[in-house]
């Protein structure tokens, strides 16, 4: 079965030497990036993710037409189950903006430890968005509920300079920065997809506060509808040979 990627994620890796290559996908989401990878020529991509939905939606759609290319793994990105040394290209396709600050570190360490000497790195994510987008109140919504419910934000959107500052303390060499949308179209699916997101996390609160909320939500991503606002960058670095 034929996979339309993403054009921001051909994009990302126009530029890295995948052919032949053994690749990560972190935070595999549902294979889009693998599938990018697997059509750019990787010999082996390894999609890792913590979501069981994800992992199951992502076998479907890439890994059962290409079992001997392609593997998915449910795993936490914080203790990956590969063997130190052993990958020549990780991507990161929109996982920062899912990580809690206080993952940055554990992630970033791992990802540098199965790091091959030379390896190459793509990081791809969203720039904080402006004060005046619709959007973002829905964001604010869905990290209040996610903070209220389990003591963590459910998005936050780190600027490219401070993930390139992140990677390069942990040795990795800069490499570039391209702009993938400016700006981002959050489409009425998005919106609703997040709604939907919130909705299900306000479960976990009290009546009270799940009905509060939950007015809001529904009145928020009805205002918004949909938004074109923000920008999403690709950052790459190379680990030293």
């Amino acid at each position: 079965m034929s996979i339309d990627v993403p054009r921001t994620v051909t994009a990302a890796l126009a530029d890295r030497p995948v052919s032949g290559a053994v690749c990560l996908e972190a935070g595999a989401g549902v294979g889009n990036t693998t599938a990018g990878l697997l059509a750019a020529g990787a010999s082996r991509v390894y999609a890792v993710t913590n979501d069981a939905e994800h992992a199951a939606t992502a076998r479907d759609r890439v890994a059962r037409s290409n079992p001997e290319r392609a593997a998915v793994l449910e795993a936490d990105l914080r203790s990956l189950p590969l063997s130190t040394d052993s990958v020549d290209v990780v991507t990161a396709h929109g996982l920062f903006n899912v990580l809690a600050p206080e993952s940055l570190d554990a992630v970033v360490s791992e990802l540098t430890r199965v790091a091959a000497p030379g390896c190459h790195l793509v990081v791809d994510d969203y720039e904080p968005l402006p004060d005046a987008a619709a959007v973002r109140e829905l964001f604010a919504l869905e990290n209040a509920a996610s903070e209220l419910a389990t003591g963590r934000p459910a998005l936050t959107f780190y600027p490219s300079a401070v993930l390139r500052r992140l990677f390069v303390g942990s040795g990795w060499a800069f490499d570039r920065e391209l702009t993938l949308l400016d700006p981002v179209p959050w489409t009425a699916s998005h919106v609703r997809a997040h709604a939907e997101a919130t909705l299900a996390t306000t479960t976990l609160l009290s009546d009270e506060l799940a009905a509060s909320l939950t007015e809001k939500i529904d009145r928020v991503a009805e205002a918004v509808g949909s938004e074109s606002v923000g920008e999403m960058y690709s950052l790459a670095f190379r680990f030293p040979s």
